[in-house]
């Protein structure tokens, strides 16, 4: 089972490149992030045509995060408790059969919280991460293949920047960003990419400054498993090419390959 993570930067405006994409990479589940559009706006009948059910978790203009899927949702679980009046559209749980027994599936779009000295961006996004590491501990009591998978906008380790030296006043680099991912890490989650290969690898290339030419990237999409999760783990991939195409997201497809099948 194939299951992917995309921030796709904007789904209406990058339809023909999710509907190429999904024909050429075939995946199971896919999470996408920043979706930038309620969940009426969302293009679902171009994509339930070739085969997926959709749910969503959309706002206007910004944000939103997205589950496709070639298995029936059992279950969906919209936001991420523990901030009522927080109303970013940033969450989203799906709940699946296979045969291996459930399987849950989150895609997450994190804070970026730049810049890192903003009174409120930046505790934010540390406070989501708190929230994150919260939810995460109650889910893995269920003793359930679970898949966090997400745009982070967290750089874990030097390696996962062409420049790290570039990075270290941004939020996506501070100390206290990378302790709460490895915190996240440390209660029973293995980072998937990094659990099968040590390569510098790339996830985003900034539009500016010739970067993609450049290869000058950052690895901020990621997909964490719980242990049960691990154990059926494969493979992972970075389809890179993506980038390269005609009016790309700046971020590319990461996939996570698991030994599991639909129910």
């Amino acid at each position: 089972m194939k299951i992917v993570t995309w921030n796709i930067n904007g789904v209406r405006a990058r339809i023909g490149n999710l509907l190429h994409w999904l024909k050429e990479a075939d995946p199971d589940i896919v999470c996408l992030q920043e979706i930038k559009t309620v969940d009426e706006g969302f293009p679902r009948l171009e994509v339930e045509a070739l085969g997926y059910h959709v749910e969503t978790n959309g706002q206007k203009g910004f944000n939103g995060v997205a589950i496709l899927s070639k298995l029936r949702f059992d279950e969906v679980n919209r936001g991420l408790p523990g901030d009522d009046a927080d109303d970013h559209a940033r969450f989203i749980e799906g709940v699946f059969s296979t045969d291996k027994g459930a399987l849950r599936v989150v895609s997450l779009y994190l804070p970026n919280g730049n810049p890192a000295d903003d009174p409120v961006k930046f505790p934010y996004k540390l406070a989501w991460m708190e929230r994150l590491e919260r939810w995460a501990s109650e889910r893995l009591e269920l003793e359930e293949p679970l898949v966090m998978a997400g745009d982070y906008n967290v750089i874990p380790e030097p390696i996962d920047a062409r420049f790290p030296e570039n990075w270290v006043n941004d939020a996506l680099f501070q100390p206290a960003t990378r302790q709460a991912f490895r915190r996240l890490e440390n209660i029973g989650f293995t980072e998937a990419v990094r659990a099968t290969t040590d390569a510098q690898v790339y996830t985003f290339w900034d539009y500016q400054a010739g970067a993609w030419q450049k290869d000058n990237g950052i690895r901020i999409d990621h997909l964490l498993l719980s242990p049960e999760a691990a154990n059926f783990l494969a493979g992972t991939s970075i389809d890179k090419h993506v980038r390269a195409w005609e009016k790309p997201s700046d971020h590319v497809p990461v996939a996570v390959e698991l030994k599991l099948a639909a129910a």
